[in-house]
C-alpha cells in the first residue's frame, strides 16, 4: 500500500476471552469435548429465558412495528420507561432525552472512546475488562491507563493509587467503574463510590459506570448505581443493557444514561457526538427495545431476578468449597456479576510446572501454543485446557500484572459445575506438584521461542 493502513492503536484491540476459543477448537477438532469457562453467556451454560418472557418477545415479533426503523436515540416509550424507573429507584432525575440506545454495550463502549481526543485518557480498573481497556488503548495509540483492584482487600479499588494517578496525569479526563466488576465479581461499596465521585469533582473529570450487571448481586450484597451517588456536580455516563440480566446476549441491546449533561460544555459535546453517530446509523436493534417495558414492568420480573441471583450465589459457594484445598491461590468470595478471578500467590508459579498429557496429538498442539516468553498464568491456562479440557482465561490478559485466571459462575447443571471445578482443582494441585522431581512423571512440553 502507498500508505500504512492501520493506526498504532489497533495493536491494543485484543480479546483473549474469545481468542482462546481458537485453541480450544483445535482440541474439539480431534474429538475432545471442552468445558467452556471463558465467556459470560448464560444461555450457553444451560440458562434459559422463562417462557413468559419468550411469549412477550414472540408476540412482539408478530407485529409489523418490530420490523421498521425506530427513533435514532431509541423508542421514546422505552426511554421514558427507563427514565421513570431510574428516577423512582435512585433519585437522580433524568429524562427520556438523556438515554441513548446502542447495539449492545460493546457498541456503546467503542463509540465513547472513539470520539475522545487521543490525548484524553480514561483510567479504568485492573484487572480490566478487555472491551474497555482495548478500546481505551486503541483510541490513545498506547497502553491503557489503570488503577489497581486489590485481591488482598476483597478486590476493592486502591483509592490512593487512583488518586495519585489522576493527580499527576493531566491527560486523564474520566474514571471508569465496572460495578459489579468483571472479571473479579467485586461490588463497589457505597463509601468507595462516594470517594471516586469526590476525586472526579476535585479534578473536573467525568465518570463512566458500566452497570451491565447492576441487578446481578447475591450473598447479601447490594450494588449502588452511579445515578444514586453522583450528585449534581459531576457529569457521568451509566452503561446498561439486557444481555446479562434477562439474559438475552444475542439481542445486542444496551443504552447509555447521561447524568448532569449540561453542567460541562465539553461533556455535553461528547454526548451530542454519540447521538449524532447513532443518527448516522439510523437506529439500534428495535425488537428488544420494544420488549424492555413489557418484561421489566411485569410483576414476575423481580421474583425471577431474585431467584436467579440466589442460584448464582449458591454456585459461588460450591466453587469456593471445591477450591478450598489449594493453598497456592488467593480466592475471594464474589458478590456480583458471574465471574471469579483466582490469583496465584507470588512465587508459586514456575516455568518448569506442567500437567501430564495422555495424547500425543494434544502434545503436538500444546507445543505450538507454548513459548518461553509467555506469562506463567497463560502457560497454566494452556496446560489446563490441554490436559483437563477446561477453557479459562489468564488474568494477565486483563491488563494486569497479577497472575491468575478468570472463571464463570454460570453453569446451571450442578453435575457439570462440580465436574468442571473438580478438574480445575485437580489440575492446580497436580501443576504445583509437577516441578518437584519426585512427583514428575514426564518432562514439560518443550516450548518454542516466540
Amino acid at each position: 500500500m502507498r500508505q500504512p493502513l492501520i493506526r498504532l492503536g489497533a495493536n491494543e484491540l485484543t480479546y483473549e476471552i474469545r481468542g482462546i476459543v481458537k485453541k480450544a477448537e483445535q482440541l474439539e477438532n480431534i474429538g475432545y469435548n471442552i468445558l467452556w469457562e471463558n465467556i459470560g453467556d448464560p444461555v450457553q451454560k444451560n440458562g434459559q429465558l422463562p417462557e413468559w418472557m419468550k411469549d412477550i418477545i414472540a408476540g412482539l415479533a408478530k407485529t409489523n412495528a418490530a420490523y421498521s426503523y425506530c427513533h435514532s436515540k431509541g423508542i421514546p416509550a422505552t426511554r421514558q420507561f427507563l427514565a421513570d424507573r431510574n428516577n423512582n429507584l435512585h433519585g437522580a432525575q433524568i429524562t427520556a432525552d438523556d438515554i441513548l440506545f446502542f447495539n449492545g454495550l460493546g457498541d456503546a463502549i467503542a463509540k465513547v472512546y472513539q470520539f475522545l481526543e487521543p490525548t484524553a485518557r480514561i483510567i479504568g480498573p485492573s484487572p480490566a475488562y478487555s472491551t474497555h481497556s482495548s478500546a481505551e488503548g486503541a483510541h490513545a495509540n498506547t497502553k491503557p491507563i489503570t488503577y489497581k483492584l486489590d485481591p488482598e482487600n476483597n478486590w476493592y479499588p486502591d483509592l490512593e493509587d487512583l488518586y495519585f494517578k489522576v493527580k499527576y496525569n493531566p491527560h486523564i479526563v474520566g474514571i471508569l467503574i465496572i460495578n459489579p466488576d468483571n472479571p473479579t465479581g467485586m461490588v463497589y461499596p457505597k463509601e468507595v463510590l462516594k470517594r471516586i465521585v469526590a476525586i472526579a469533582e476535585e479534578f473536573a473529570l467525568f465518570l463512566i459506570s458500566d452497570e451491565i450487571y447492576i441487578n446481578v448481586t447475591y450473598n447479601g450484597a447490594e450494588a449502588f448505581p452511579l445515578a444514586q451517588l453522583i450528585g449534581d456536580k459531576v457529569p457521568g455516563i451509566g452503561m446498561k443493557g439486557i444481555s446479562k440480566e434477562l439474559p438475552w446476549p444475542g439481542s445486542r441491546c444496551g443504552w447509555c444514561e447521561f447524568y448532569n449533561r449540561k453542567i460541562d460544555s465539553e461533556f455535553d459535546k461528547l454526548c451530542s457526538a454519540l447521538e449524532n453517530a447513532k443518527m448516522i446509523e439510523v437506529c439500534s436493534t428495535k425488537l428488544p427495545q420494544m420488549a424492555i417495558p413489557l418484561i421489566m414492568g411485569d410483576a414476575r420480573y423481580q421474583p425471577y431476578r431474585d431467584n436467579q441471583n440466589g442460584s448464582i450465589g449458591k454456585r459461588s459457594k460450591i466453587i469456593a468449597e471445591i477450591l478450598k484445598p489449594v493453598p497456592q491461590i488467593t480466592f475471594n468470595e464474589t458478590y456480583g456479576a458471574f465471574y471469579n478471578t483466582i490469583v496465584f500467590k507470588p512465587g508459586t508459579l514456575t516455568s518448569a510446572q506442567h500437567l501430564h498429557i495422555d495424547d500425543e496429538r494434544v502434545e503436538v498442539i500444546l507445543s505450538q501454543w507454548l513459548d518461553e516468553t509467555m506469562n506463567l498464568d497463560k502457560q497454566f491456562v494452556y496446560y489446563l485446557l490441554a490436559a483437563k479440557r477446561v477453557c479459562v482465561v489468564p488474568i494477565s490478559s486483563f491488563c494486569s500484572d497479577l497472575q491468575g485466571f478468570r472463571v464463570t459462575l454460570l453453569e446451571e447443571d450442578e453435575d457439570i459445575l462440580v465436574d468442571t471445578f473438580t478438574r480445575i482443582r485437580d489440575g492446580l494441585l497436580e501443576y504445583f506438584e509437577s516441578d518437584k522431581s519426585m512427583h514428575s512423571e514426564k518432562k514439560p512440553i518443550k516450548k518454542v521461542m516466540s
